[in-house]
């Protein structure tokens, strides 16, 4: 069994922290070791049914990432347009992706077909495949945190386009694209659109409810073991009245 000293509690906590989205990378290549150590951290994430349903692409050619940057600045630019003014000014000074930047773009993506036609834990809930997808995308951004490489998620981008360009198969889908390098600047103490003032970061209060989602006073008046049923009568925030 493994165990975890004080030393290395702390460095999990420390990663998932520190964490933040990086979009401006300097040049310097990742070294192949380490590139290699943060392909097995996502490939070893937790998968329900023990599905593994994701692949990762491997994409460093600039031949490639011109045409994906080109699928880029038109998902942008018309998300821009959905915004009004002062909000559609704001967002075009955002910096949302580092394509062309980042030494090392991967592509996760997920097969929903992978184990089928039973899938052990999916009868129900049929997109925990996509789930455990996003589990390896943590876990390849937590491990590049640990070793000090920066990583920016372009979401904004035609999922089918991506698709056809990196030539992956019409049944699987591509989940995250992502651009990996040496922060330019290093790693900003706050998320980068925290300290732009896009959004704040909710307190912790405010999202973590007890048994269920809403409580009703009558709850607060029983005892424990006096047959009231927390979620019968609504689960409350912890620390909300």
């Amino acid at each position: 069994m493994v165990e975890f000293t004080d030393a290395d509690r702390e460095g999990v906590y420390k990663a998932i922290y520190a964490r933040r989205d990086i979009r401006r990378f300097r040049d310097d290549p990742i070294p192949d070791p380490v590139l290699e150590r943060l392909l097995e951290a996502a490939h070893h994430a937790p998968s329900v049914g023990f599905s593994q349903p994701w692949d990762l692409i491997v994409i460093e050619e600039r031949e490639t990432k011109r045409g994906v940057k080109s699928i880029a600045d038109r998902a942008i630019a018309a998300a821009r347009e959905g915004y009004k003014e002062p909000r559609r000014s704001e967002y075009a000074a955002l910096k949302l992706e580092g394509i062309l930047e980042s030494p090392v773009n991967i592509c996760v993506t997920c097969d929903p077909t992978r184990g089928a036609p039973h899938v052990l834990g999916r009868s129900s809930m049929k997109r925990t495949d996509v789930y455990s997808t996003c589990l390896a995308v943590q876990n390849l951004w937590l491990a590049a945190r640990a070793e000090g490489v920066g990583v920016g998620w372009v979401s904004v981008l035609y999922p089918s386009e991506l698709q056809e360009l990196l030539g992956i198969p019409p049944h699987v889908k591509p989940i995250a694209y992502l651009c990996f390098g040496y922060p330019e600047n290093g790693f900003p103490d706050e998320p980068v659109l925290e300290t732009a003032g896009w959004r704040e970061r909710l307190d912790s209060e405010t999202i973590v409810h007890e048994e269920c989602w809403e409580s009703r006073p009558q709850y607060e008046a029983g005892r424990e073991g006096d047959g009231v049923s927390r979620c019968s009568e609504g689960g409350s925030p912890i620390g909300s009245e």
